[in-house]
């Protein structure tokens, strides 16, 4: 009987002993995903995301130099953090796998806030603002309002804001690694239409003036734009940091000269 209590006694000790290491490793490890931003802080590197092939947001100059209005906003960011960025540039789907992953700590690259997204991914406030334009060939008039897309050949990056209001308006979508892809499939005939910021548009007139196409018609919903990150607590720290960041910079006239640098007008307010 005594032998019995003993081993029980020492098996409780034992349980115990176990949930108490366990209790403490997950409360470190909470403590250590709660501090996301004093972690970047500390190796004194943001990792950032983004294409680096959708002027004039974030492209490669004459130099092979990566430039773009989200380059600099999120050079700004890491000023206000205290640390350099390091920029990791791939396609549309592999920039969100990242974040899921872990291996970007946030993705500027013009995302759109859906609904969807939201569910997702954790926002910062927005930070600039813009239509979408339906891209034709000039000689194209069978495409005058959204609904018009429906039964029609679009092509956009999969999963982007643009393939799924292609999508919303029952056109059929293919899909492409980049804007430059997309611009060769219209130009080519292959496709009817392609979706697009507005702004996008014309900074590709910029250097194309005698490009055949035009916007066929622009939707009636303004989209927010904003900076995605890994959902939760983990990111709470960083993403209210970001958020101080955005608003130092508005407040300062630095976001509305960045837009009119890039797009000739100021995307970073709701009009």
């Amino acid at each position: 009987m005594i032998k019995h209590l003993r081993k029980l006694f020492m098996a409780m000790i034992a349980t115990t002993i176990v949930l108490t290491g366990c209790s403490s490793a997950k409360k470190q490890k909470d403590t250590k995903e709660q501090d996301l931003l004093t972690e970047i802080q500390s190796k004194g590197e943001i990792t950032v995301a983004m294409e680096g092939t959708w002027a004039p947001w974030t492209y490669h100059n004459s130099d092979n130099k990566l430039v773009g209005y989200d380059v600099e906003v999120a050079l700004l960011i890491a000023e206000k953090l205290g640390v350099k960025v390091k920029f990791v540039e791939g396609e549309w789907d592999g920039l969100l796998a990242g974040l899921d992953s872990g291996r970007f700590d946030i993705m500027v690259n013009g995302v759109g806030m859906t609904k969807e997204r939201q569910e997702k991914y954790d926002f910062s406030e927005p930070y600039a603002y813009n239509r979408t334009a339906v891209i034709v060939n000039k000689d194209n008039d069978d495409i005058k309002k959204m609904k018009d897309l429906a039964g029609k050949h679009t092509a956009n990056t999969i999963s982007s804001t643009y393939a799924e209001i292609a999508e919303k308006f029952k056109a059929e979508v293919t899909g492409v690694d980049d804007l430059n892809q997309t611009f060769a499939l219209l130009l080519n005939g292959r496709i009817d239409a392609t979706l697009n910021a507005e702004v996008t548009f014309y900074d590709y007139l910029k250097s194309r003036p005698d490009a055949n196409i035009k916007i066929a018609t622009l939707s009636d919903d303004v989209e927010q734009v904003a900076i995605p990150m890994r959902k939760g607590e983990t990111t709470k720290s960083l993403r209210e940091a970001i958020n101080k960041a955005l608003q130092e910079v508005s407040e300062a006239g630095e976001l509305t000269k960045l837009s009119e640098k890039y797009f000739g007008i100021d995307i970073s307010v709701n009009k």
